[in-house]
Formats: structure tokens, C-alpha cells, sequence
């Protein structure tokens, strides 16, 4: 795999895994639907059952940007297992044109968000790095 192919198979996954940096200085990770858009990754708090909105991610964020995005492909097949890793730093976006492209880029991708866009805040992710790996 190349770093184009990296990019295309990260940019067609459905879900990647979030990993930020806890006050104390442990990781915390989760699965996010996100959106790919150059060189930034963008992902929002929607409306799926949650017990707040003001989510260990985004405190997370606030406190330290760094983050790392993982997307990866399983398969009994061992010749067509492959992970692609984004690092980066993340900032929270709560209002304006930067939530409206983002909400926008996740609607493009998600039909579930055409019918009830997520509200935000959104999360934008300045890519620095890629990693990645395939079996074959």
C-alpha cells in the first residue's frame, strides 16, 4: 500500500476510532463517523443517545489536541487485513461556517445526517502524519 491507496482507504471507511489524550495523561478512545476533506478529517456530536453533550472527547481536545484516528480492515483472510493511522491536532468548533462545512462534508457521506444533521459541536482534525500497514 501506498500513501494514496492510504488515503482512499482511510477517506471510504465508515467508522475509525478516536483516540485523545485524558487530563491525567491516559488514552481514551472511541468510535467516530467522520469525513475526509483534504487534509482534515472532520467528525460531529450528533444526536444518537448520549448522557450529555459535553463529551470526554471534546474536554479531551480542549485540554490537549493531539489525537490519533484509526481506520483498519479485518478479515479471516489474513492477505487483505490493512490499518491506516492519522496524526494529528484537533481543535472543537461550536458555531459558523466551519460547523456548516463540516455538518455538510458528514451529510455527503452519511445519508442518516441528510435527514437529521448533527448539531455540533464538530471536531477538526489537522492532519500531520499517516501510518499504515497491509498484510499484503
Amino acid at each position: 500500500m501506498n500513501e494514496a491507496e492510504a488515503r482512499s482507504r482511510f477517506a471510504a471507511s465508515r467508522v475509525a476510532r478516536l483516540a485523545t489524550v485524558r487530563p491525567d495523561g491516559s488514552p481514551h478512545l472511541v468510535p467516530v463517523v467522520f469525513a475526509l476533506d483534504g487534509a482534515t478529517i472532520a467528525f460531529a456530536v450528533d444526536d444518537k443517545p448520549k448522557s450529555t453533550r459535553e463529551l470526554q472527547r471534546l474536554a479531551n481536545i480542549r485540554a490537549d489536541p493531539r489525537v490519533s484516528v484509526l481506520v483498519d480492515h479485518y478479515d479471516e483472510d489474513w492477505a487483505a487485513v490493512w490499518w491506516v493511522r492519522v496524526d494529528g491536532r484537533a481543535r472543537v468548533v461550536d458555531a459558523g461556517p466551519a460547523l456548516d462545512h463540516a455538518v455538510a462534508l458528514l451529510a455527503d457521506k452519511y445519508v442518516q445526517y441528510v435527514a437529521g444533521p448533527p448539531l455540533g459541536p464538530a471536531v477538526l482534525i489537522d492532519v500531520e502524519t499517516w501510518r499504515w500497514w497491509s498484510y499484503s
